[in-house]
């Protein structure tokens, strides 16, 4: 049962626009940012939501490693293809831009493609797959991160936790949309368990002795020290087949970095050799494909809502009362926030605050009282 506050909808998008604005993004772009924020705690995906609000964001502007402006560039461009270089200006920005002309061509051409390099965190990757999906088409994006997952039989960390995601349109209310790591935990979970003051899971971080770790702040200082790595998909070894998660965290960090022409693994740590924060430089990578130069947008998504349908139906496990497809959970919490409004803990609380004060904004939250 929920026990924190809500926050209305409109309130906190309007509130996270006017903080952005203050911190020097342009108002039209600082829309786009909150929307991406809100969209994950839309779909009850906390840990890209409010929560990053001010760690992931106001602090690296503070910081230094994070530019409110977009200078957006584009290196290379074709009527199926674009490349840009953000300039270390807001990814989420970036993004917008890009899939905003991957949607264009693809209409026009049956599939586009486009890749970023020198960007920043773009926020849930799902936002930009259902883009397409919104639009009937199909949208899959990646993109790397900091350096967080160790290799298969390995315990440094080398690669992001670079989720793979695809977005499908279907008959239903909602897309079939598949937006995860390829590590065995994201690094925001981990975040949003040291927050709420609870420790990770067991088998998802070892230490570079091989050793399990579950606390979640160690880990996190642990990571960036590179004394710990995150566990790939299937887990540690061969024998819950890692070597899976491992191949596709390459396959992403390949992408993300050798299409754009940009930086990778040990190179987007954030941190100088002496230590001090300096700029991300992340790629992402983006494809969209029309169902209409196939078989059609209709068809398309019925067969799609058919398999899920299927899959749904099909038998279940003993003690298990429903079987989900890919986007259903996220459909779920929508529906059931949609009139609430966004919960925030009491450390977010605090942090909205902190920047509603040094900014000067006038807002009042219920949670005060």
């Amino acid at each position: 049962m929920e026990t924190r506050p809500y926050v209305a909808w409109e309130k906190m998008t309007s509130f996270m626009t006017d903080a952005f604005v203050g911190y020097g993004v342009p108002r039209e772009e600082a829309a786009i940012c909150a929307d991406v924020l809100m969209e994950a705690d839309r779909r009850g995906i906390e840990s890209h939501g409010c929560n990053r609000f001010k760690p992931i964001y106001i602090d690296r502007f503070k910081n230094g490693t994070l530019l409110p402006v977009t200078d957006l560039e584009i290196v290379k461009e074709t009527p199926t293809t674009c490349v840009m270089d953000a300039h270390d200006g807001m990814g989420m920005v970036a993004s917008y831009r890009m899939m905003e002309k991957l949607l264009e061509k693809a209409k026009k051409y049956g599939m586009a493609g486009g890749a970023i390099r020198n960007s920043t965190h773009y926020g849930i990757a799902g936002y930009w797959a259902t883009m397409a999906s919104d639009q009937g088409m199909v949208g899959i994006t990646g993109t790397n991160a900091r350096p967080s997952i160790a290799p298969t039989f390995g315990v440094e960390n080398m690669m992001g936790t670079n989720p793979i995601t695809f977005a499908l349109p279907t008959d239903e209310e909602f897309p079939f949309c598949i937006d995860c790591a390829t590590s065995i935990v994201q690094r925001g979970k981990i975040e949003y368990y040291a927050r709420e003051g609870k420790d990770t899971p067991a088998g998802m971080v070892i230490r570079e002795d091989g050793e399990a770790m579950t606390d979640s702040n160690d880990i996190l200082k642990a990571l960036v020290d590179g004394t710990a790595a995150l566990a790939p998909l299937g887990g540690i070894g061969e024998e819950m087949a890692g070597y899976k998660g491992y191949g596709y965290a390459a396959v992403v960090e390949i992408l993300s970095a050798a299409l754009a022409g940009g930086q990778f693994m040990k190179a987007l740590t954030g941190k100088s050799a002496d230590g001090s924060p300096e700029m991300y430089h992340l790629g992402h990578f983006f494809f969209v494909v029309d169902p209409d130069a196939f078989v059609g947008q209709e068809t398309f998504r019925k067969i799609a809502g058919d398999i899920c349908r299927s899959l749904r139906a099909s038998k279940k496990a003993p003690g298990c009362e429903r079987i989900y497809t890919a986007g259903e959970k996220e459909y779920l919490a929508w529906l059931d926030r949609k009139d609430k409004g966004v919960p925030v803990g009491e450390t977010v609380q605090k942090e909205i605050i902190e920047v509603r004060d040094e900014l000067g904004l006038d807002y009042h939250f219920d949670f005060e009282d």
